[in-house]
């Protein structure tokens, strides 16, 4: 079991990291060192609205690539040994929640502590940057037509926040590659074309963004794309009922990109790494922006 407050470390040692600058896969520089994970909480339909949660959520997830395939794929895997005895489960937010599918045993809540306990020991001591957008469906004008495809908002305001990030890192002239599940194949070509048009420049800085789109099947079992599920859906909530105790938003809001660097986070990532479209005016203590001031509780990651 990871140690409370410990987080793993993104490179074993100065020489390693010598030896990786030196090897030949990453002579001429054609990828940056990140990778991009994407998942969404709620559907991006307007036609009809869930009340209980009227909202879509993207989520981000920024891996250092070295860091994550030394320590986030292994620490995955070995929690799917423990508790599956294979590593070909996928862990699904909305299964494990239910305890549903391969996840029925965690209706025996001494396993389901230890399990939720191992799991969130794994999110707290990974180390990714999160960005995360949330669009109010009921707020959205519905006259603006196409523009108010709650995926194509949040992708796009994803991708702009994902470019600054990579500029401050100096990694936003190499191919990034963004990864996405698979959802159909009518939805993959729309998204797809979506993509592809900001990065070509339809964006606020009419910068071409060289980001490459990567479709993943859900058998891939991509670590990834499970730690993305699993984070988007308390974002959601915490915009939803910013009130209520959310555990897993605690964890998260230390992830977010943030003004600061390392030295701030927990703080100062408001219409940053946490994005709300569209903005609104808080009008009492239940309403949605207020989880866009969190109680602040900066510590390192």
């Amino acid at each position: 079991m990871i140690q409370p407050g410990t987080q793993y470390a993104l490179f074993e040692s100065a020489e390693a990291m010598a030896v990786e600058q030196e090897a030949p896969e990453f002579v001429g520089g054609r990828f940056s060192d990140f990778v991009v994970y994407v998942d969404e909480s709620g559907d991006h339909s307007l036609a009809s609205i869930d009340k209980e949660y009227p909202v879509f959520v993207l989520a981000l997830c920024i891996f250092h690539k070295r860091h994550y395939a030394e320590k986030i794929i292994p620490a995955v895997e070995k929690l799917n040994f423990n508790y599956f005895g294979h590593d070909s489960v996928v862990l699904h937010e909305n299964e494990i929640r239910k305890q549903k599918g391969d996840f029925a045993f965690l209706a025996h809540r001494p396993t389901r502590d230890a399990f939720m306990t191992g799991l969130t020991s794994i999110m707290e001591a990974s180390n990714f940057i999160l960005m995360a957008c949330v669009v109010d469906k009921a707020h959205l004008n519905r006259g603006a037509g196409a523009a108010t495809n709650p995926y194509h908002i949040a992708l796009g305001m994803g991708l702009e926040a994902l470019r600054g990030f990579l500029a401050e890192k100096g990694q936003d002239e190499v191919k990034t590659h963004v990864v996405v599940e698979c959802r159909g194949k009518k939805e993959d070509s729309e998204l797809e074309l979506e993509f592809r048009r900001i990065c070509d420049g339809d964006n606020p800085g009419k910068l071409i963004l060289p980001f490459d789109i990567v479709f993943a099947d859900k058998k891939t079992n991509l670590a990834g794309l499970q730690l993305a599920d699993l984070v988007a859906r308390p974002v959601g909530l915490n915009y939803l009922r910013p009130r209520q105790q959310n555990l897993a938003f605690e964890v998260l809001k230390k992830k977010f990109f943030c003004n600061g660097g390392r030295t701030c986070v927990g703080e100062g990532y408001e219409n940053l790494g946490l994005m709300v479209y569209p903005p609104q005016k808080a009008k009492s203590p239940d309403e949605p922006t207020e989880a866009m001031t969190p109680t602040r509780n900066p510590q390192s990651i």
